[in-house]
């Protein structure tokens, strides 16, 4: 086995356990509340859905076509684009004050959602991109399925686990959340390790086109939600859902679809990049407060 060899595969068995513990912890800040709130508040949950669902990967798509970058960059930018908001959108939009309320439930229902959105996105995506090189033994119900066992499967033995085992729930979060973030990093570093000739060339075109995308998403998630959503908290929830995408199940796709770690070279940026942004983001919101 060669040193690339050893990354991906370092990667492809992390990612799974990482996302499944960041769905866990999701699925233990759930209630069913969360849930009911879609048919009380129906209004400002579509229009998340909408921004997140079908702008976020059509932006993508047309900043592709705009900046010219190579196929495999392309392809990462969709798979991100394609992921659904990650855990940290519901910790910013408390610090934003924003409708945290809003942001949890959208982060876990297009979570649900995302185990037949995602697969279908990359693989149209690719179809449009004329891109013939994905493994053609993964079809879209094969990367549906392994999606339900690692994102819908943790996050209702969370809800469970809440349900059954409040006291346990509230001492073991933090360590959960600990051990996700650890695994996290490990599989980033894997992928910085193992591109590292092409590192800067990659996150030069991939940190370029994640930059546009995240700012534009932030920014036309914060209109949309200007015009059509109920009010301000609304507005900076569905803003903050738009730029923060769960980096660790693009990351799994990634490892399912691909042979080769440079495709999540861009899922690496734009974690990076959605992070400072946001927090930029909270500054200004902050100070125009």
């Amino acid at each position: 086995m060669t040193i690339k060899q050893f990354f991906m595969e370092t990667a492809k068995l992390i990612s799974p356990i990482a996302l499944a513990l960041i769905m866990l912890g999701l699925g233990t800040s759930l209630k069913i509340d969360n849930f009911l709130r879609v048919f009380r508040y129906p209004k400002d949950f579509f229009v998340g859905l909408f921004c997140q669902m079908i702008i976020l990967p059509i932006i993508a798509f047309l900043l592709i076509k705009i900046i010219n970058i190579p196929t495999e960059i392309a392809l990462g930018v969709m798979i991100i684009a394609a992921a659904p908001g990650g855990v940290t959108s519901n910790i910013l939009t408390k610090f934003a004050n924003g409708d945290v309320a809003l942001s949890i439930s959208l982060t876990a229902i297009i979570s649900l959602i995302s185990i037949f959105s995602v697969p279908f996105i990359i693989f149209f995506s690719a179809d449009l991109l004329n891109i013939d090189y994905v493994q053609k033994n993964i079809s879209i119900l094969s990367i549906s399925l392994k999606m339900f066992f690692v994102v819908t499967i943790p996050v209702i033995v969370g809800m469970i686990i809440r349900h059954y085992a409040n006291n346990f729930v509230l001492d073991k979060t933090k360590t959960i959340q600990r051990i996700s973030v650890g695994l996290f990093i490990i599989v980033f570093i894997s992928i910085y390790i193992e591109e590292w000739d092409k590192i800067v060339n990659f996150l030069i075109k991939a940190g370029t086109i994640s930059l546009v995308l995240n700012i534009t998403m932030m920014t036309v998630g914060f209109y949309i939600a200007k015009f059509f959503a109920s009010g301000v908290a609304q507005q900076k929830c569905i803003s903050l859902e738009c730029g923060l995408q769960n980096g660790t199940l693009a990351v799994f796709v990634g490892t399912q679809l691909f042979d080769e770690i440079v495709y999540m070279v861009p899922t690496a940026a734009y974690a990076l990049i959605m992070m400072i942004t946001s927090i930029l983001f909270l500054l200004l919101i902050r100070k125009l407060n």
